[in-house]
């Protein structure tokens, strides 16, 4: 039974990203209908599979939105055809990029990339920099699964040093390393939503977050440099010690070289072209990115002769990869539905303006102040950033504000990026603490509250200053 809806899920999901392709071309909005019916039967049958404690998240969503609906007077069957549909491109996307994964799969591209920065990496400050830096790069390709990623690696080269010490140096490069890159990074799903549902300047919400990720990598620094300081350990000793045994026991080939410029060439092409199709084509990013994945992915594999990859690959990811998305993608459906229901009903705009009552109400505050704490809030009772940024982007969409849009979205993902370093109950904590045995309030709550607070306020200087200097 359980094998037989994960089947239905799959095909039910499937149709429904690919229905949303065919309306997105074809501007047939008519079958819209279509897929509201595909996305509402595949989070039905979500529910056959999905234990408890994966579904709550989204029943709770569902309930309120019914609430809301109800409380509204609105139609619920209108609101289940546009509600389903509000996530089609979202879950269109998610579906699409784990394939970036197929091509890193091929060759020890990372390797080779560290192997070529060993001489740049000889200290424990520039090994903490590269690792914020290797992390915020394999992010662009795989979003969360750069954490146990690249921790695998690190871990393996450091393997003879042992200890919290060495665990907090790791961890909190690549627990902050990640949650910076909601900032910047195009393929991170809830960024994109929040840069096309705010109606952002995409070039400048990619500047304005890599400027702030940049200096939140070098606030970091600062601060595993006090940490270094409070255990009292020489961790370049050590680094050096690694060093010098991989030189002694493998000098680094050609073939690695050549791994670590094609890897180059790889982000390059997939980024850039990206951005060449942004420029010339003028339809949104979140239809433009999967697009792009496509093309690259078959590409790599028709230019390196391994079409037959393709397919394999392909079997492997709808049979087994997909119908692990499920909680995911019904968090998504659920969030699409309250969204249309916020907006229909009007409520969308009472919680706006309760969020600037709470900043008139207070001297010396205004709307960015409080911003990022509908993020963390959310965060500290299991909701992710994805599922955050989606319901409050899609409720400010409609509504007036006094603030460039970019500084709105920088305002909302610099909450995202307080609440993956320390909610106990999202993903890169979880995974995080599953690859290196720490309790996830340590690897979260713990090892990073000092440096949330320093980024709070180090973003606030920013868009105070921009409100103060420009508006």
């Amino acid at each position: 039974m359980v094998q037989l809806a994960k089947r239905g899920y799959t095909l039910c999901i499937s149709l429904y990203v690919i229905m949303h392709f065919v309306v997105s071309f074809t501007h047939g909005e008519e079958l819209s209908t279509i897929i509201s019916l595909f996305g509402l039967t595949a989070f039905i049958i979500g529910y056959l599979f999905l234990p408890l404690k994966q579904a709550w998240i989204s029943l709770l969503l569902v309930v309120i939105a019914l609430i809301v609906h109800i409380s509204a007077g609105t139609s619920l069957i209108e609101a289940s055809v546009s509600g389903f549909t509000v996530m089609s491109g979202l879950i269109a996307l998610l579906l699409i990029v784990p394939m970036i994964s197929w091509v890193l799969e091929e060759k020890p591209y990372i390797a080779s990339v560290i192997n070529f920065a060993q001489k740049l990496l000889n200290t424990s400050r520039k090994f903490y920099i590269g690792m914020m830096v290797i992390t915020q790069i394999i992010s662009y390709f795989l979003l969360f699964g750069s954490i146990p990623m690249v921790y695998g690696m690190i871990n393996d080269f450091l393997s003879n040093q042992k200890g919290e010490v060495w665990e907090n140096y790791k961890g909190t490069a690549l627990l902050r390393a990640f949650a910076l890159t909601t900032l910047w990074v195009v393929s991170i799903p809830s960024f994109i939503f929040a840069v096309e549902a705010l109606g952002a300047s995409l070039g400048l919400s990619i500047l304005q977050g890599f400027f702030i990720s940049f200096a939140g990598i070098l606030l970091s620094v600062l601060f595993s440099y006090f940490q270094e300081r409070h255990y009292g350990v020489d961790l370049t000793a050590g680094i050096q010690e690694q060093l010098a045994k991989i030189t002694e026991q493998k000098k680094q080939d050609t073939q690695g070289n050549r791994d670590a410029r094609e890897f180059g060439l790889l982000f390059v092409t997939l980024f850039g072209s990206i951005f060449l199709l942004n420029a010339l084509w003028n339809v949104e990013l979140l239809l433009i990115i999967p697009i792009v994945i496509i093309a690259w992915v078959l590409l790599y594999f028709i230019i390196r002769r391994r079409s037959g990859a393709i397919t394999e690959n392909g079997k492997t990811y709808i049979t087994k990869s997909i119908p692990n998305k499920a909680q995911q993608f019904s968090i998504l459906l659920a969030a699409g539905f309250l969204i249309d229901a916020v907006n229909q009903s009007g409520y969308g705009e009472y919680i706006i303006d309760g969020l600037f009552y709470v900043s008139d109400a207070v001297p010396f505050l205004n709307f960015l102040w409080v911003l990022p704490f509908v993020v963390i809030i959310l965060g500290f009772i299991g909701l992710g950033p994805l599922t955050v940024i989606v319901l409050v982007s899609g409720i400010l969409q409609g509504v007036e504000l006094p603030y460039p849009p970019e500084i709105v979205v920088l305002g909302i993902t610099s909450g995202s990026v307080i609440s993956i370093m320390l909610s106990p109950l999202i993903l890169p904590s979880i995974i995080l603490s599953s690859v290196n045995r720490l309790s996830i309030v340590k690897n979260g709550l713990l090892f990073n509250y000092k440096y949330a607070i320093a980024f709070y306020i180090m973003v606030q200087i920013y868009l105070q200053l921009f409100v103060l200097l420009f508006l």
